[in-house]
C-alpha cells in the first residue's frame, strides 16, 4: 500500500526524495501539470528539460520555476509533437546536448479539439498524444537505456474510460469524428504503449507507467465549447462518482509518485491513479482501468501500428 491518496501533493510525494544526478526530460513543460512536475523535480536535485512546441512559453516556464526555485537546474528544448520531422531534430539535439536520461515524463497532450490532422496527416489526437510520443521516446531511447532510474510516465486519462483502440480506423477516415471517442482512444493508447514498453524492455530494468492525474482545471480544455465543457460535467456528476476537482501540485503527485515510488521498483506496465496502482475494472465510473487498455495482444498490435504510422524504431 502507499502512503499517498488522492489529496497528495508533488511535495509531499518527493519528501525524502534525493534527485540529484537524475536527468528528467518532460514534454508539454510550459504550463500546467507538466511545470509543475519540473518544478517540483527540480526543487530535489534533478537537472529538468523542459521540452515545449514554443520557445518563449518554455522560457516563461522556466523564469516561473526560477522565480521560487533559484537553485533549479533547468534546459529547455522545442519539438512539436505533431510533427514527426521535428521530433526527429529535436531528439537529434537531446542526444548531443545531454548524456542520458532518466526520468521519461511523456505529459503533454490536447484534448476534444476539433477534426485536425497533425503535419504527417494523423488524426491529431491520436497522432499527438499517442503517435508523437511514440515516436519521440523511441528517439530517446539510447538516452533512457544510459539512465539510472530507467522510469517512462505516460499521461493518460480516466478518459481511457470512453473509448477502446479502434485499430481499422484509428484516423477516422472512415468513421464519423467524435472529440470524446477520438480522446478516448488516444488515453487507451497511454496505457497501451505503457504496456508494451514494458513488454520488451523490462529485461533491461527498463518500465513504463501510465498515469490519470483527475480533473484539474488546466489548458487541455482549451478546444472545448461551453456546450462540451457542460455535457462532459454532466456526464462526470451524473454517475454519482464524487467527482472532485484537483489542484495543479495534486493533479502532478501522480507521475511524481510513478517516477519515484520505490515501490514501484522492477515493475511497470501499469495504470496509476491517485499515487496508487489502479484495479482493472470495467464497470466504475469513478476509477479504475479498463481491461482492454492493459491486454497484452492489443499493446502489440498497437506497437506494430505505430512502428507502421511513424518509421520510428526502438532498439533492439
Amino acid at each position: 500500500m502507499t502512503a499517498f491518496g488522492w489529496a497528495s501533493t508533488t511535495d509531499e510525494v518527493l519528501e525524502g526524495v534525493d534527485l540529484s544526478g537524475m536527468t528528467v526530460f518532460i514534454t508539454g513543460a510550459n504550463s500546467g501539470l507538466g511545470q509543475e512536475t519540473a518544478r517540483a523535480m527540480a526543487v530535489h536535485g534533478a537537472h529538468v528539460v523542459l521540452a515545449g512546441r514554443d520557445q518563449d512559453k518554455l522560457d516563461e516556464s522556466a523564469a516561473a520555476i526560477i522565480a521560487t526555485e533559484p537553485e533549479a537546474r533547468l534546459d529547455t528544448i522545442t519539438v512539436d509533437l505533431a510533427s514527426l520531422e521535428s521530433i526527429r531534430a529535436a531528439t537529434s539535439r537531446a542526444r548531443q546536448r545531454f548524456g542520458k536520461i532518466d526520468l521519461l515524463i511523456n505529459n503533454a497532450g490536447v484534448m476534444a479539439c476539433p477534426f485536425e490532422h497533425t503535419a504527417d496527416g494523423f488524426e491529431r489526437q491520436f497522432g499527438t498524444n499517442h503517435l508523437g510520443h511514440f515516436a519521440l521516446t523511441a528517439e530517446l531511447m539510447p538516452l533512457i537505456e544510459r539512465g539510472t532510474a530507467k522510469r517512462i510516465v505516460n499521461l493518460s486519462s480516466r478518459g481511457h474510460h470512453m473509448a477502446p483502440m479502434h485499430f481499422d480506423d484509428p484516423n477516422f477516415a472512415q468513421r464519423p469524428y467524435d472529440p470524446w471517442a477520438s480522446y478516448g482512444q488516444s488515453k487507451t493508447a497511454n496505457v497501451l504503449f505503457s504496456v508494451g514498453i514494458e513488454q520488451r524492455y523490462a529485461v533491461m530494468g527498463i518500465h513504463a507507467y501510465a498515469v490519470h492525474p483527475g480533473g484539474i482545471e488546466t489548458n487541455l480544455g482549451r478546444h472545448m465549447t461551453p456546450e462540451m465543457r457542460d455535457a462532459l460535467m454532466a456526464r462526470i456528476t451524473s454517475r454519482d462518482t464524487g467527482f472532485q476537482w484537483k489542484t495543479i501540485p495534486q493533479g502532478a503527485a501522480t507521475s511524481c509518485w510513478a517516477a519515484t515510488a520505490p515501490e514501484l521498483e522492477g515493475r511497470g506496465g501499469v495504470y496509476c491513479e491517485d499515487c496508487h496502482i489502479a484495479e482493472v475494472d470495467d464497470e466504475s465510473a469513478s476509477g479504475g482501468v479498463r481491461s482492454y487498455a492493459l491486454n497484452p495482444s492489443f499493446a502489440d498490435q498497437l506497437w506494430k501500428l505505430s512502428e507502421e504510422l511513424t518509421g520510428a524504431k526502438f532498439p533492439t
